[in-house]
């Protein structure tokens, strides 16, 4: 007998659970607050939709810290490969980027978010837009706003994908956290990830360098070294090689109340060398004049050198080598959780069982970036979103199953 499922979330991983719930013959009813659904899977195609990652899957699988253990039997039903063979049954061809980053060819989400919404149309899935969860009724029932006033819908189960708290301009704005919490639910505090940095920049660096990328840089954190580039922002940094170490220098901004990003600007350079081609440089030339023709720095590392540590301009060679091998960038905060990537955080893993069932409450799932784990960018947040949208809608059919 077909049970009515609920999924509140119009995002990836709502839609792999619908997908997967009305194959098996369900009736699927997505829920979302806002006029259209995957609206954050649109933004992030914008610019090519980094679909998935193409490395080995055991690092793969290794990609989440602390929860890579938690999340792995997920990623184990849905594999990297197994995205791309999804993708490709719903006409999208994928390649493998220089990076290894996975993108659809045709380098655009629309296409095969299309595609997707059509095949949860001819599976029968009913889409509910302007319908913002509100919370629970004294039976149980899903409450929800909508323009025409409040409604409620009694389900057999019920998936929660309401994603985090970045971008709620496009729907994910944790206003599902206050609900979980006055049902006693446990949260790990939501915090930006993969998100730029405040810095201290003087006015003068601000006006001249925003904007700017630095390239060709190794950085080093707790999260070790990583080589790639990042943008001078007006408010600090941020960029992809940023990001490869936002979680480390978010934490230990938290446990220290400071961080340092250490940066190469010269990756590559031989620093003995250097330091002969400083020392023989005309003293009477301009210090980015003698810079650039000993080390090869531009306008934009010069600055930021001379922005970081000021006194450099009156180093001797051997200094003024290690400094530019060795530049500690301090970062003071963490820019805002809405201009963020993605979020850290959420509902805490011994909150849910390995079906990913709210324990406190029986044919309550959730998947998603509702559940306390982090991601880098390459495609591992989205994958992993779609994967727990897929072991959460097989947590739902073996529950129905058994309570049938």
């Amino acid at each position: 007998m077909a049970a009515q499922i609920a999924i509140v979330g119009g995002g990836p991983a709502g839609l792999m659970a619908a997908e997967r719930l009305s194959a098996a013959g369900h009736q699927v009813t997505v829920y979302d607050a806002m006029p259209t659904v995957g609206r954050k899977f649109l933004l992030a195609g914008k610019s090519g939709l980094n679909i998935t990652h193409s490395e080995a899957y055991e690092l793969f699988a290794e990609r989440f810290g602390s929860a890579s253990r938690r999340l792995k039997p997920a990623l184990d039903r849905l594999m990297p490969e197994d995205i791309r063979a999804w993708a490709k049954e719903h006409g999208t061809e994928t390649f493998v980027g220089s990076s290894g980053r996975v993108f659809p060819e045709v380098m655009k989400a629309s296409p095969l978010l299309r595609a997707w919404l059509r095949r949860l149309d001819e599976q029968g899935v009913t889409f509910k837009l302007r319908h913002r969860w509100v919370g629970f009724a004294e039976t149980g029932a899903l409450r929800f706003e909508t323009p025409d006033g409040e409604t409620c819908f009694q389900a057999d189960a019920t998936l929660l994908a309401l994603g985090g708290a970045s971008w709620p301009k496009l729907g994910s704005d944790a206003a599902w956290t206050a609900i979980l919490e006055a049902e006693g639910i446990a949260l790990a505090p939501l915090l930006p990830a993969n998100c730029g940095f405040d810095c201290d920049w003087s006015l003068h660096f601000r006006e001249r360098f925003a904007g700017a990328p630095v390239k060709s840089v190794l950085a080093h954190s707790d999260a070790g070294s990583s080589q790639g580039e990042f943008v001078i922002s007006r408010h600090g940094i941020e960029g992809s090689l940023v990001y490869a170490h936002a979680a480390a220098l978010r934490d230990r901004l938290a446990e220290t109340g400071s961080a340092v990003l250490t940066l190469d600007l010269a990756p590559g350079r031989d620093v003995a060398r250097m330091i002969r081609d400083l020392g023989r440089q005309d003293g009477k030339a301009s210090f980015s004049t003698r810079l650039r023709k000993a080390t090869g720095l531009d306008a934009v590392k010069v600055a930021l050198l001379r922005e970081v540590v000021p006194e450099s301009v009156r180093y001797a060679p051997e200094a003024l080598a290690g400094i530019i091998k060795a530049l500690p960038l301090r970062v003071v905060r963490p820019r805002p959780i809405a201009e963020a990537i993605s979020t850290a955080g959420g509902i805490r893993w011994d909150e849910i069982d390995d079906s990913f069932m709210v324990k406190a409450r029986p044919g309550l799932f959730v998947a998603g970036e509702m559940i306390d784990w982090e991601a880098p960018t390459g495609g591992y947040l989205l994958t992993a979103c779609m994967a727990t949208g897929r072991a959460a809608a097989d947590g739902i059919l073996d529950w129905l199953n058994r309570n049938g």
